[in-house]
């Protein structure tokens, strides 16, 4: 099962760009495991991602974060969502391209604010006007995404399986990446 992926392919991207629901679709096609790593920090902390923030600061969860993405990137192949900010740090960024396949999803501004403007889980937002935080936030690191091995354009009228299926195709297009394909595929378009 998932024999056919042959690096993890790691999702990267601003909060609200959809990594961890458009990774978990991914998954699901590639018949390989999802995992999140905002999801396994707060569960090697036993805190939030916002408690963290607040009790140590950013520095301090960046390398946290980038041990735990290291340790993930070790792990059998599968999809990995990344938080918005662990793409910016150079290791992490070398470890990632060294480990696996980068993938931004590319989300526009007003796509990325009308998702996370009610979400008080988002630390970096929690300013006087967090829509001008967020735009500066995206001008700052799309540099730094476009970096990524693919960029897949996400809007909003494209579902989550949409999103998933196009990041498929652009993996299938990648040399060596998906080798065999997964269980229950065969005869369903699959093609390396």
């Amino acid at each position: 099962m998932g024999a056919g992926l042959q690096r993890t392919v790691v999702l990267v991207g601003m909060m609200g760009a959809g990594k961890t629901a458009v990774g978990r679709e991914l998954a699901r096609r590639l018949a390989v495991p999802f995992t999140d790593s905002d999801a396994e920090i707060e569960a090697a902390a036993n805190q939030t991602i916002t408690e963290i923030f607040a009790r140590d600061g950013e520095p301090f969860f960046r390398r946290k974060e980038a041990q735990v993405i290291a340790r993930l990137l070790e792990g059998r192949p599968g999809v990995l969502s990344v938080g918005g900010g662990a793409f910016l740090v150079p290791q992490t960024r070398q470890l990632i391209a060294a480990r696996g396949v980068s993938v931004w999803l590319k989300v526009p501004l007003d796509l990325l604010w009308a998702r996370v403007r009610r979400k008080t889980t988002r630390p970096l937002l929690q300013t006087r006007n967090p829509r001008a935080t967020l735009a500066r936030m995206l001008a700052e690191r799309a540099p730094v995404y476009a970096q990524a091995d693919l960029t897949i354009e996400a809007q909003a009228e494209h579902s989550i399986e949409t999103t998933a299926e196009r990041v498929h195709a652009a993996l299938a297009a990648w040399p060596g990446l998906l080798t065999e394909p997964p269980e229950g595929t065969k005869g369903s378009g699959w093609h390396d």
